[in-house]
């Protein structure tokens, strides 16, 4: 009995150690698993918040570059834009600083996750001509023989005759836009295609009577209408450095027969460049009349300029329906300054065609060529005969007979003398908050 009696409490304080050990050994385990799982759970959500913070810094970036790139190409920018890409929400928010200078400010949010950026754009001294030849609502007009080696590119209709060859992009924007009577080595863009050979492929809303060696988009959407690239105010910039330079005011009106250095200046009449002198572009000429280049004289940008283009300017405020027009005839050659890059650019104020009349703001015709831009971007500018010239840009373009465009790739990032104005650049860019 004594023995049976020890036994039994013996079993007892066993089972209550066993009990105690249980109880200490989960207690024990669910210290150490809280001690695992808490720095992984902290780990996991720090994970997730660095997710959501880099797909908002992803997103800002991504919207900050959206309207950059909008800016450099002459896009429209209303002064708030938004994106939502990768599951989060971008606003870049634009407020002007002056005429030549635009802040940036970007929000990215993603789960409440936000990240800022800020970035400032500069007008540059640069303009980027990126087609061969480019119409506003005037059109561009084909006749004859006339070829362009380059893209095109209209706000208003382009039409030919002949099947005009155009060796590049056609573009002719907007819901009026129409492609008449052209051969392009590449595709094609207009709502509407007629009479046409596309050698690439061809995006429309309505076609009829044309060969498409490519592929056919049937129902694209419109391409979109394009500033044209230098803005009056550019102009007046250019202007008021010729004024700087000094002004000539007689004999009106001027002549030049012979060798000389122009620019900066202004000339406040008529002026008339003819017989075979050399004229060296030192800076902007502005021409407060016409200006009527003859015979076989060459115009030259100043060698110490590089790889900049100086701009020769008719414009006379007063008078912009007769005057303010530019005549190159006969044999006239056209020079850069020797370096890749450099250009003399003849532009006219004229408006007589963008109100409906008939004068025509530069003539180009007779075998002037050389390194040549033209520009009227209010007005028509005619090349015709055997003319040969870099990239022409106005409200309306005409070219007839054996005129040729040979466009060359570095009017993308073309720099003029000075000046604040032309293409936006990035001038600082970084994270805020």
């Amino acid at each position: 009995m004594i023995f049976l009696q020890s036994y039994q409490q013996r079993s007892s304080q066993g089972g209550q150690a066993m009990l105690v050990a249980v109880i200490f050994f989960t207690a024990l385990s669910v210290s150490v698993m809280f001690g695992v799982s808490t720095p992984v759970l902290r780990q996991t959500k720090s994970a997730e918040h660095f997710l959501n913070s880099r797909q908002s810094i992803l997103a800002a970036e991504s919207s900050l570059e959206d309207v950059v790139y909008r800016f450099k190409e002459g896009k429209k920018v209303t002064a708030t834009e938004s994106l939502f890409v990768g599951g989060a929400f971008a606003t870049t928010s634009i407020v002007d600083i002056g005429n030549s200078e635009k802040a940036l400010e970007v929000v990215g949010d993603s789960l409440n996750r936000i990240r800022k950026l800020s970035a400032s754009l500069t007008i540059t001294g640069g303009t980027s001509f990126n087609y061969g030849v480019q119409s506003g609502l005037g059109g561009f007009i084909l006749e004859n023989s006339a070829t362009i080696n380059g893209s095109v590119y209209s706000s208003g209709s382009i039409t030919g005759a002949n099947s005009n060859l155009v060796k590049g992009e056609v573009v002719s924007a907007g819901p009026s836009g129409v492609v008449n009577g052209i051969h392009a080595t590449s595709s094609v863009y207009a709502h509407t295609i007629q009479n046409s050979t596309v050698g690439g492929n061809a995006y429309y809303q309505t076609i009829s009577n044309t060969t498409v060696t490519g592929t056919s988009y049937p129902g694209s959407a419109d391409q979109p209408a394009l500033d044209l690239p230098i803005p009056d105010s550019r102009v007046s910039e250019w202007e008021t450095e010729a004024v700087n330079g000094g002004t000539v005011t007689t004999p009106c009106p001027y002549k030049i027969t012979g060798n000389t250095t122009l620019g900066p200046v202004k000339i406040n009449c008529d002026l008339e460049i003819s017989n075979n002198p050399v004229i060296t572009l030192a800076g902007p000429v502005w021409v407060n009349g016409t200006i009527t280049v003859k015979n076989s004289p060459t115009i030259k940008v100043l060698s110490s300029l590089g790889s900049k283009t100086v701009p020769f300017i008719a414009d006379n405020p007063s008078d912009r329906t007769t005057s303010s027009k530019i005549s190159l005839d006969n044999t006239a050659i056209f020079e850069g300054s020797g370096s890749q890059g450099s250009y003399v650019l003849m532009l006219s104020q004229n408006n007589s065609a963008e109100i409906g009349g008939d004068e025509k703001a530069i003539n180009v015709a007779n075998g002037a060529e050389g390194a040549l831009l033209v520009y009227a971007g209010h007005g028509e500018v005619l090349l015709q005969n055997s003319v040969s010239l870099r990239e022409v840009t106005a409200y309306r373009v005409r070219a007839k007979n054996s005129a040729e465009v040979v466009y060359e790739s570095g009017l993308a990032n073309l720099l003029f003398t000075s000046g604040p104005a032309g293409s936006w650049t990035v001038a600082s860019w970084g994270e805020s908050e």
